[in-house]
């Protein structure tokens, strides 16, 4: 464990983390801390984030929910740390949320996570998002700062219900990212896209999210035709 330094102890919930978590912020709380502590320790945030985990990590994570309705299976994509699906899963008891990530320590730093905060609704599973086309089927797939956004709509696009959506959380570049890149999102499978901004009266500012909803059923078949499991390594 680190040794309590100002540099790896999270700042206290502020108003909006209590707005925005309410019952949930116990376990918002503890999983600060933890990503403080071990999260820094084995890089999977840098130290100077520390200090603005609640606004600038949690809270911005936590205010997609408004864009999840009860129940929902969502997957997380290239989940690392946990941001934003474990947040979502502490938040959500109602939804089902699988965080899928690739690396094999950043895997066993989300099950200590799950188990620590004693999460049943979320499942960690090690693998790639090509690699479990055919095997999950999302109504949303979420994604931060994993890649730029053609990409993440081959990896996301397949894994989704038709009417299931995408939603990614993006920056300032939010609106030119996507007038770049819709075209061939587009050529992936028929969608919808739009730039929405989440958290307003709740957080300041509001999380912005390029939103890609699927229109027609199915997608893109996996390599060689055949449904593909996720591979055990």
């Amino acid at each position: 464990m680190s040794s309590g330094s100002e540099e790896t102890a999270p700042t206290a919930p502020t108003d909006q983390a209590e707005t925005v978590f309410g019952d949930s912020l116990p376990k918002a709380r503890r999983f600060a801390e933890l990503l403080a502590d071990d999260g820094v320790r084995r890089g999977l945030i840098g130290p100077r984030e520390v200090p603005r985990l609640w606004e600038r990590h949690l809270i911005n994570c936590a205010v997609v929910e408004e864009l999840i309705p009860e129940g929902a299976h969502v997957v997380d994509v290239g989940s690392g740390a946990g941001l934003p699906g474990l947040v979502l899963g502490l938040l959500r008891p109602d939804i089902r949320m699988v965080l899928l990530e690739p690396l094999l320590r950043r895997t066993v730093f989300l099950n200590e996570a799950v188990e620590l905060l004693e999460l049943p609704n979320v499942e960690v599973r090690r693998g790639r998002a090509e690699e479990v086309r055919g095997d999950l089927l999302a109504d949303f797939v979420t994604a931060r700062a994993v890649a730029p956004l053609p990409r993440l709509a081959g990896w996301a696009l397949p894994l989704l219900r038709k009417g299931g959506s995408l939603l990614a959380l993006k920056g300032e570049q939010a609106e030119a990212e996507l007038a770049a890149a819709e075209k061939d999102v587009s050529k992936l499978r028929p969608c919808v896209c739009d730039v929405i901004r989440v958290g307003h009266g709740r957080v300041e500012p509001a999380t912005t999210v390029v939103r890609v909803t699927v229109t027609s059923e199915g997608g893109p078949p996996p390599r060689g035709g055949k449904k593909k499991r996720g591979r055990k390594r």
